[in-house]
């Protein structure tokens, strides 16, 4: 018997189907694609495909659609991972809470499009919005708030341990911020949300204090690293927040990825102080009256307008003070480089202008060209010395991680061996849309500086990548063969890849059992797919 949980989820994963479709025929119409009914986000990606190779790029597509490099990206990316964990659906089927994250995820992200170019007016509402509802988002918001401060305090024996270390990581400025922002005693009290998630999901932090808590749940699994996970979430329910306090009320799709977010965060924690392995007890916090509940939005407010919003997002770590102020005088250094170099380029191209029109009037007879013009790009025009971050800053493009995974996705080369050239370090998940359209140059770049490559256990997600993608009748190309080899030839990786073999093959070997007159094709070819995939990691 289904139960009333599945069945609720099962209609909102239901509604935000309908609510893809119903922006799919109002988005492609403008990237040039005629569809008279819209279908899976599978089929909906591979139209926006389309739209990419007609209009040349994705970035073509984005000023179609009025969004920035970093912004198409992450709509492509979060299209791409539900299409992954939905390639199908069939009415009644059964939801896990991972699917029903990944479609309120993309729907919240198609809240931003409609906003950003007004051509579009779909609508995204999943259901009516209550005073009820909005009041339990307060009450899960307040809730998550304190669970963060609970699990950093019980760290400290003193609130003064809690200060030095905190100057330690940020410095003695930022201590003083919060300190005055705060309540008397309270240095967590001034910190602004994103800086508390920070506090917990920086790696050392996690690693050191955090990870038993949450290793041992079934919770927090929509990415392979449950840390990442909680960053991911910690740092959406960070945007809820600040729609929250700068205009109420917040949509259906966000009350509903909170409430998402709340429960498999806080059900975690809950679990570990059930059986004794935190103090955080965050049922404690969700009991909270009208009176607190008015105490918190009002304090939130207050510190709105003394800190200002919440804007940076959530980061693997947390930068240290002399770290951040190198970053800063090298960047100062670096625009006032580019600055000169600009001055420098122009100047050289005119002379060359120049030169070439002299030599052309005192030439009796031309010489007869042997090929075509040379193709000469913008990046070639630029003066060899320019360092690889200024060559890119001359062309527009700003030293961001994102910048760089929306080049890779793209398969623009060029800007892929500038971010190489200039340090930037990359994750291998970046390469999967490149390595879905075969963008080889791009790829051989990256693989040239695989010692860049700082995911840290890339193997799991690439498998289930490229499993899936073999699946939906990709073939596994050499770029894929050569990644796996690369970055997956451990011999825990191997034994870990055989033993997903043999299961394979023993599901084959049951199935073929209960039908002893017909072999299942889905699960041989599950076993060719798991065999090919061992044999170029060996």
């Amino acid at each position: 018997m289904t139960s009333a949980s599945q069945l609720l989820m099962r209609e909102k994963f239901e509604t935000c189907l309908s609510v893809c479709r119903q922006a799919s025929l109002q988005i492609l119409p403008l990237l040039t694609i005629t569809a008279s009914e819209g279908k899976d986000p599978q089929w909906f990606f591979q139209q926006l495909e389309q739209a990419r190779l007609a209009l040349g790029s994705w970035m073509a597509v984005a000023k179609r659609l009025n969004l920035n490099d970093a912004e198409i990206s992450q709509f492509t990316l979060l299209l791409r991972h539900l299409q992954q964990l939905v390639p199908q659906y069939e009415s009644g089927q059964e939801i896990s809470h991972n699917q029903l994250i990944s479609a309120l995820r993309f729907v919240s992200y198609l809240e931003l499009v409609r906003l950003r170019q007004p051509l579009l007016g779909y609508s995204t509402e999943l259901d009516k919005n209550s005073e009820a509802e909005q009041q339990k988002a307060v009450r899960q918001m307040r809730a998550l708030e304190l669970m963060l401060k609970a699990m950093i305090t019980k760290n400290y024996p003193s609130q003064s341990h809690l200060v030095n270390k905190l100057k330690k990581q940020f410095g003695a400025d930022c201590v003083r911020r919060w300190l005055k922002h705060g309540e008397q005693g309270d240095v967590l009290s001034g910190m602004r949300f994103g800086e508390l998630a920070l506090m917990v999901v920086d790696k050392k932090e996690f690693a050191n204090h955090y990870a038993e808590i949450f290793h041992s749940s079934p919770q927090l699994n929509l990415f392979i690293d449950q840390r990442k996970t909680l960053q991911t979430f910690l740092d959406d329910v960070r945007e809820i927040r600040n729609h929250l306090i700068q205009q109420p009320p917040l949509t259906s799709v966000q009350l509903a990825l909170l409430d998402s977010y709340y429960q498999e965060s806080s059900a975690a924690i809950q679990r570990a102080w059930d059986e004794g392995r935190t103090t955080v007890n965050p049922a404690a916090f969700m009991a909270a009256d009208d009176a607190q509940v008015q105490e918190f939005i009002e304090l939130a407010q207050k510190k709105y307008h003394q800190a200002g919003r919440d804007s940076d997002e959530v980061r693997d770590t947390i930068d240290h003070p002399d770290l951040r102020h190198t970053k800063k005088k090298q960047d100062t250094g670096e625009t006032l480089r580019m600055l000169m170099w600009c001055v420098a380029g122009v100047a050289l191209i005119s002379a060359a202008i120049l030169g070439m029109n002299f030599l052309s009037g005192i030439t009796q007879k031309p010489a007869q060209a042997n090929s075509g013009p040379a193709k000469v790009t913008v990046v070639d025009s630029l003066p060899f010395s320019q360092s690889a971050r200024e060559k890119l800053a001359n062309i527009g493009i700003t030293w961001e991680e994102g910048n760089l995974r929306s080049a890779i996705e793209r398969g623009d080369s060029t800007v892929v061996r500038l971010f190489m050239q200039g340090g930037m370090n990359w994750k291998v998940y970046y390469t999967e849309s490149a390595l879905a359209g075969d963008y080889r140059d791009a790829l051989n770049t990256l693989l040239q500086y695989r010692s860049q490559m700082d995911e840290e256990r890339p193997c799991r997600r690439m498998v289930r990548t490229v499993s899936q993608a073999m699946n939906d009748g990709q073939s596994l190309t050499s770029l894929r063969k050569q990644f796996l080899q690369t970055f997956c030839s451990t011999p825990e990786i191997i034994d870990r890849q055989k033993e997903d073999l043999e299961r394979a093959k023993l599901r084959l070997q049951a199935q073929q059992q209960r039908n002893s007159d017909s072999t299942d094709t889905d699960e041989k070819h599950a076993v060719e797919i798991q065999k090919a995939i061992y044999d170029a990691m060996r």
